[in-house]
């Protein structure tokens, strides 16, 4: 075999295991009632195309009894065979919008059950997946895979099958009234009809793919610029980001002509195809009348036939065109789908306990990337109820040591515990109810402030909203607004300065109201003032819990239980703030250097 075969080989390769995983979705094992829509909309389409098929006999009766030929069939008249014909007509439309109806809630359950496991499992990815994925990209990839599932499965069940059964049943009839050499141009224009729109829709998946690439670029593109909306603003980059966008639309549109005019070729292929057969058709056709061996009536049904064949293949070619397209788009979704999750429950994990929230390191070692260690053997233990500080350096591991709390990553090597409970052991579901974070760079939903803060525990009150907001020192500023708690925040909370999305981030956790605390940069984004009234806020709400605080600002950590100065991965020093600077080590120094700093100021 070729190689140059192999890529094809691959594609419909791809396409059928798209389609069986698809199937499953049309013929749950646990719902009947998909089952019987199924079957009931089976029926419909065989008593259509039943009825379809005897049409033209009732067209080629009436037409003869018109003309004073034959024997009209059921013994009716001129005018009975007429509306016989019209209710034949009606009755095959009929069954097709009951066969829709009747399919209808099928495909909207399967895009409902897909669309919701993709958003279910894109939630369980890895944090490593997330930071190397755009995120323009992976929503364009959901968007066009779960469009294309109820179109899949509607076509793959509708058009296919029918087609087949319909073209059968007209080749018998015309073998079965005429002769053998009616079927055989019948044949010979399907098979080349066929042999066409498959070899060309096969070059056009091609194009359609690099299509999509561009679409999915431009797209990144303009997601990421409009995210960036700040940034593109400080440095003056409108024109260079509009720049930059155009590139991509011109590629897309590019590909896009490719597909249009390689669409243009196809049909008109087709038409041509279709054209030659049925002139074929009807020149055996006008011979029979002419030597006598047909009647008009014959004539007449025989071009009803081929008109009857031509409108199915030509939806043979926009269907498959059509289901190829959506394997292309639907084989991203699935590729996702398969995206294994890097931090997974283990079979038998059990809840954690949480009795009096103790945190330990026992030799943790870790790296992003294998060849990059960034935690070197970290011991480290917080009793329960007490507050540790972690400093340092950029590029110590402060952040990680907190996502390796929260399990975003598992470590390399050695163990974390909470409660000597390996939080490898325990769900992630309860590890993540145990902890309460205030990250460095709170992001806020497009929504209410209300929505915000009351995310941080479903089914909150008012007043437990209210009281959050207050002990975050945000209460006063929100009802100071026209909208106050409905006031919208907009996209990652834009319209609120840096200082009001972190108290926001700070309510919302204070209401989650959990055992353990993480503190990273929790107030970096406030003012001196505000800062001091958060600091009482945190202390306040930490009483009782286990704090653990990432900081950069160490007045913010003085009164911290205990400091840990982390340098290149490794803890150089530990102890209390008053220890710590008698020791004269790294951390006095960094403690002389902001002092210094905020005096210069």
């Amino acid at each position: 075999m070729h190689s140059a075969d192999m890529p094809q080989m691959d594609e419909r390769k791809s396409g059928w295991l798209t389609i069986r995983k698809v199937a499953p979705y049309l013929w749950p094992e646990d719902e009947p009632w998909v089952k019987r829509r199924v079957v009931f909309a089976m029926a419909m389409l065989v008593l259509a195309k039943l009825i379809a098929v005897y049409t033209p006999i009732l067209y080629k009766g009436a037409v003869d009894a018109l003309a004073g030929e034959g024997v009209p069939p059921l013994a009716l008249g001129a005018v009975g065979l007429t509306v016989a014909y019209g209710v034949a007509r009606m009755l095959t439309v009929g069954f097709q919008q009951l066969r829709d109806a009747l399919f209808a809630p099928v495909g909207q359950r399967a895009l409902r059950a897909l669309a919701l496991e993709t958003f279910q499992h894109i939630h369980q990815l890895s944090m490593r997946y997330h930071v190397t994925r755009r995120t323009g990209g992976l929503s364009r990839i959901i968007e066009r895979g779960v469009k294309g599932v109820e179109f899949l499965l509607r076509f793959l069940l509708f058009s296919i099958g029918p087609l087949i059964l319909e073209l059968l049943l007209v080749a018998v009839v015309l073998m079965w009234l005429f002769d053998v050499w009616y079927l055989v141009v019948v044949a010979v224009t399907i098979a080349l009809y066929i042999w066409f729109t498959f070899t060309v829709t096969e070059w056009r998946v091609k194009l359609r793919r690099e299509m999509n690439d561009q679409d999915t670029e431009a797209n990144q593109r303009a997601i990421d610029s409009l995210l960036n909306f700040e940034t593109v603003k400080y440095f003056n980059a409108e024109r260079r980001e509009a720049e930059r966008y155009d590139v991509s639309m011109k590629a897309y549109a590019q590909a896009a002509l490719k597909t249009a005019y390689s669409l243009a070729f196809l049909n008109f292929g087709q038409s041509f195809l279709i054209t030659c057969g049925l002139i074929g058709v009807m020149v055996l056709a006008a011979i029979g009348v002419q030597n006598g061996s047909l009647t008009v009536g014959d004539f007449v049904m025989v071009n009803a036939y081929m008109i009857q064949i031509t409108v199915p293949l030509n939806f043979l070619g926009t269907v498959y065109r059509e289901i190829r397209q959506a394997l292309v788009d639907m084989g991203q979704m699935f590729q996702l789908l398969e995206q294994p999750a890097e931090v997974v429950d283990k079979p038998d994990a059990k809840p954690l306990q949480i009795t009096e929230g103790r945190v330990e390191l026992d030799d943790v070692h870790f790296g992003y990337d294998p060849d990059r260690e960034i935690l070197r053997g970290v011991s480290l233990v917080v009793p329960g109820g007490q507050t540790v500080a972690i400093v340092g350096a950029t590029g110590s591991g402060k952040s990680t040591i907190g996502r390796l709390l929260f399990r975003f990553y598992d470590v390399t090597e050695g163990a974390l515990r909470i409660d000597g409970q390996d939080v490898r052991d325990v769900t992630q579901e309860s590890l993540h109810a145990a902890i309460g974070v205030v990250p460095q760079d709170t992001v806020l939903f497009n929504d209410t402030i209300r929505y915000n803060i009351a995310y941080g525990r479903e089914g909150a009150s008012q007043t437990e909203i209210e009281a959050a907001a207050k002990a975050a020192q945000i209460h006063d500023f929100i009802t100071s607004l026209p909208e106050g708690y409905e006031t919208k925040v907009g996209e990652r909370g834009l319209k609120l300065s840096g200082g009001e999305k972190q108290r926001v981030g700070i309510a919302r956790t204070l209401l989650k109201n959990p055992p353990i605390l993480l503190l990273d940069e929790a107030t970096s984004a406030l003012d001196t003032d505000t800062e001091q009234d958060i600091k009482d806020a945190l202390a306040r709400a930490g009483e009782g819990r286990t704090v653990i605080t990432i900081a950069h600002r160490l007045s913010t950590i003085a009164e911290a239980d205990q400091i840990v100065v982390l340098e290149k991965g490794e803890i150089i020093e530990r102890g209390t703030h008053d220890e710590l600077l008698r020791r004269e080590g790294r951390y006095a120094q960094l403690w002389n250097r902001q002092q210094s700093d905020t005096q210069a100021a």
